[in-house]
């Protein structure tokens, strides 16, 4: 009996032996390092750490400013605003150890909050060197939408306007006496990518809507410099173009915009550069300076060199396109359309000789849209002079199994423009516009030559020896929904 106790006692020892052994046995699974910070609200040189280290018993913070700890999470009151690099050494009791580093950056609010308003106010105003202006996919690519605005006398207007922050926390913008006809804004008017007087009658929209808001005015902004973002509050107030707020674009003024603000110091100058991220809606950059030496600053350039050719002169006695075959034209080439047989044109797509959806015995177009920038567009070789013709016709099916619910329209246009010398054919073009009543059918339209119903060119075609361009705009611009349509015999008479 006695012995089976101290065999039960030896077998207790011996485990219990074994367990303080296994407690007292080294780590064996390496340490991982890693640790996030936080900036103080009221002291911008204190900062606390915070450790995710895992596996580790010891630590060795390295401040990058020669200063060190071994606390767990230690704070830290660097001596001046600037760029550390903070590293963190993670070791476990077998001696094993791992190291993770960050890079942080202290700036001082109230130095940073001066490099936009000064010590009282600061006036920025569009960079005159190099691109001031962009529109791209991303910040990587800022303008691969839209190469961007020089100073090359396109629109002078833009660079004599002025942006004043003050250190009160007032806004100013000074329009200088002119104003610029946005894209997107001001479309069909007279006023439409144009610089124009900068007066409140002169301010109407494409809807109607007065706009005078955004003419010079004083507003208020806040700036927060640590997230490098600033927000312009009262109705009217805006930076960049009128048209771009938080979230998008406008045709109206709005109370309050926010945006990213990036300020760099250069010799006898400093560069604010603006942006605007919509995501998949496109990212927009714009360039301002600021100069501390006034001489270095350029000149507006107020008038654009020449651009282009002017092309040879051609009176057709006909001009047409049937779309049954690629070879059933006189002069209008779809192979010098963009868009003509791919989607080149911005989601633009035209399948020449398909089978008429009406049952007819002739072939037809195809015309599918998708993609804001939708037009067929004919590129000339000459610029047509119109002394036979006196109208233009286009037979067009609009089948109702498109979704007309949205943003999809049922609205048919002409286009007649120049392009050979001008750089943005929009700028100049007339138009034919109609809206189509009849659907699943063939329905031909016809325009009088000399009444074009918008467009802000304002001649017609018989008054000018420079046309070269022609398009045909089905279901409206300015949106990327999807339709399918039928297109024939693009004649002019």
């Amino acid at each position: 009996m006695n012995l089976l106790v101290i065999g039960a006692i030896s077998s207790l020892v011996l485990s219990s032996c074994k367990k303080d052994d296994e407690d007292n046995e080294p780590q064996t699974q390496d340490p991982v390092a890693s640790f996030q910070f936080e900036i103080s609200e009221t002291n911008f040189l204190e900062v606390s750490f915070t450790n995710f280290s895992k596996n580790a018993s010891s630590y060795a913070w390295d401040f990058g400013d020669g200063n060190t700890s071994t606390e767990e999470n230690p704070v830290h009151v660097y001596d001046a605003a600037g760029d550390y690099t903070v590293k963190l050494v993670a070791k476990n009791s077998a001696g094993s150890s791992a190291d993770f580093s960050k890079a942080i950056t202290l700036t001082d609010p109230d130095e940073a909050y001066k490099l936009l308003t000064g010590d009282v106010s600061k006036t920025w105003k569009l960079y005159r060197e190099g691109v001031s202006m962009s529109l791209g996919e991303n910040p990587e690519n800022p303008g691969s939408w839209w190469p961007g605005l020089e100073n090359n006398g396109e629109r002078p207007c833009l660079y004599y306007q002025e942006f004043t922050f003050y250190y009160d926390g007032s806004y100013e913008f000074d329009d200088n006496g002119m104003f610029w006809g946005e894209y997107g804004v001001f479309d069909g008017q007279w006023n439409y990518e144009i610089c124009f007087e900068a007066i409140p009658e002169n301010m109407i929209n494409l809807d109607g809507i007065d706009v005078s808001a955004w003419l010079s005015g004083v507003h208020s902004f806040t700036y927060d410099p640590s997230v490098g973002t600033a927000t312009i509050n009262g109705m009217g107030a805006w930076i960049g173009i009128p048209k771009l707020t938080t979230t998008g674009e406008t045709t109206v003024p709005v109370e309050s915009t926010t945006f990213n603000v990036e300020i760099t110091q250069e010799t006898g100058y400093d560069l604010m550069t603006v942006s605007f991220n919509y995501g998949d809606g496109g990212y927009w950059q714009i360039v301002y300076v600021n100069y501390s030496d006034p001489s270095l600053e350029p000149e507006v350039v107020e008038e654009e060199e020449p651009y282009g050719e002017d092309l040879p002169d051609l009176t057709p006695d006909e001009m047409y396109n049937t779309f049954e075959t690629p070879d059933s034209y006189v002069v209008l080439d779809t192979a010098r359309a963009n868009g003509a047989t791919s989607a080149a044109n911005g989601g633009m797509q035209l399948t020449i000789g398909v089978a008429d959806p009406a049952g007819g015995a002739t072939n037809v177009a195809e015309y599918y849209r998708a993609g804001t920038y939708q037009e067929l567009q004919f590129f000339m070789d000459y610029d047509i002079q119109f002394d036979n013709f006196t109208t233009v016709s286009l037979d067009v099916y609009m089948p109702s199994s498109n979704d007309y619910s949205g943003t999809l329209t049922k609205d048919i246009a002409i286009i007649i423009g120049e392009h050979s010398m001008t750089e943005q054919w929009w700028t100049a073009h007339i138009q034919y516009d109609a809206a189509a009543e009849v659907m699943d059918e063939w329905v031909t339209y016809t325009f009088n030559l000399d009444e074009p119903t918008s467009g802000p060119g304002g001649y017609i075609p018989s008054e000018k020896n420079d046309l070269d361009f022609f398009a045909i705009s089905l279901a409206g611009g300015g949106h990327d929904a999807e339709g399918t349509f039928y297109i024939r015999n693009f004649k002019f008479e």
